[in-house]
């Protein structure tokens, strides 16, 4: 690719952007984009109107999943797929998620431009929902592309206003989906900033996600007895906060001695009855632990079990661990992470090889055809925020590999 062209996929891709992160904008510069909501239709059809403007076929499912189409000419049954979601977190950035739409409408533009039609369909998704900031479930966009969606459990859910989902679906012009799941999908590549700092801190331009971490989450709570703080000696006392603190150093102590990749958060604490001269008689705590590998989360979290049992029985407390989160590690697919790595050492890119530690649609699509997972840096690491960035040079790499890549897997 010239400099000019270079230049010219600069400017296209931060107009983009711009563009299209004006439907949600909000007065300090995030973007709130809730799924089936006004603000969502209206993204939704601009963008819709303007994969039809650039000459490329635009529908979308069932359930609102928007797809851009450029036909194959030999391979009509094999679809390569590009994307992400179009949806936001409240108050979030101007590109987690929509940077893999943006990123892969460019690709198929300039591929088409470039070489003309490919072997096989390119696909762009814009997935309607991965967040799960408007209804309590995450990844309702790639799951209905690969069938993983139960009808029971949509039914019960509601937003914080009351709204159901499959009203607020119908409202929107949507419904379940009832075709069959497709068989014409060979391959998913998405491109996503980290949203973690380390390929800023080392100063590497692309990311080749090997693994997308698996997740545990807990609430547990720790109960003793509350009692009056002037009159209860120390000797006597069922400190449920004195507890959780020793709980607390355990598992973050345990935590860094296990080193990278394992990590452990406790993020939400609370203590009742939270009152000054009261000696607090129940605290419950989160407990977030995140690994690449099954094996070592299963070891750390049941050394956490007995450590927190031990702790319980040693200072008179009773504890209930509840496991309400139990996702396991996804690997990308070898050999896309070997095309992309090839891609990069050709052009003499300054990459590296790692894992997510967040949560991505390509894990949903990785159980059931080969994906990848394609990192741009962000900036201080910072993400799910209005002050999210990531460099011009930096996004416009990114799309770069993504266009090497979809020229492998559709025009060869």
């Amino acid at each position: 690719m010239n400099a000019h062209k270079e230049l010219s996929l600069e400017k296209q891709t931060a107009d983009f952007i711009e563009w299209l992160s004006k439907f949600g904008e909000n007065s300090d510069g995030g973007v709130t984009r809730l799924l089936y909501t006004d603000c969502w239709i209206e993204t939704q059809e601009a963008l819709k109107n303007l994969i039809k403007e650039k000459g490329f076929e635009a529908y979308y499912d069932e359930v609102g999943n928007l797809f851009a189409r450029l036909e194959g000419s030999d391979f009509k049954k094999e679809t390569i797929l590009t994307g992400s979601h179009i949806d936001t977190v409240v108050n979030g950035g101007k590109l987690d998620g929509q940077l893999g739409i943006i990123g892969g409408i460019i690709a198929m533009e300039y591929l088409r431009n470039t070489y003309g039609q490919p072997l096989r369909n390119i696909e762009v998704v814009a997935m309607a929902e991965e967040e799960g900031s408007r209804f309590p479930f995450t990844f309702w966009g790639s799951k209905n592309i690969v069938g993983s969606v139960d009808r029971e459990t949509m039914e019960e859910l509601k937003d914080e206003d009351g709204i159901g989902f499959i009203e607020a679906m119908h409202k929107a012009g949507f419904d379940f989906k009832n075709s069959k799941v497709r068989d014409d999908l060979k391959a998913f590549i998405e491109l996503h900033i980290e949203q973690g700092g380390v390929l800023e801190i080392e100063q590497k331009s692309i990311g080749i996600v090997e693994h997308i971490v698996g997740q545990k989450r807990y609430m547990i709570e720790v109960e003793g007895e509350a009692n009056h703080a002037g009159t209860t000696p120390m000797g006597y006392r069922k400190d449920a906060l004195h507890g959780t603190s020793k709980m607390i150093s355990e598992i973050m102590d345990l935590a860094i001695s296990y080193g990278d990749p394992l990590v452990a958060t406790v993020g939400k604490v609370e203590v009742v009855p939270n009152t000054t001269n009261v000696v607090p008689g129940k605290v419950i705590f989160s407990l977030d632990v995140r690994h690449t590998q099954k094996d070592a989360i299963i070891k750390f979290t049941n050394e956490v079990t007995e450590k927190i049992e031990e702790i319980s029985k040693k200072m008179n407390l009773k504890t209930t661990i509840n496991n309400y989160m139990d996702g396991e590690p996804v690997p990308m697919d070898s050999n896309l992470v070997n095309i992309i790595k090839g891609e990069c050492e050709t052009k003499g890119l300054n990459y590296k090889l790692m894992h997510s530690g967040a949560g991505h649609d390509s894990q949903i699509f990785a159980e059931h055809i080969p994906t990848a997972l394609i990192f741009v840096p962000s900036h201080k690491g910072i993400s799910h925020n209005p002050a999210e960035f990531t460099k011009i040079e930096d996004l416009t790499e990114g799309i770069k590999v993504l266009i090497d890549t979809l020229y492998n897997l559709a025009y060869k």
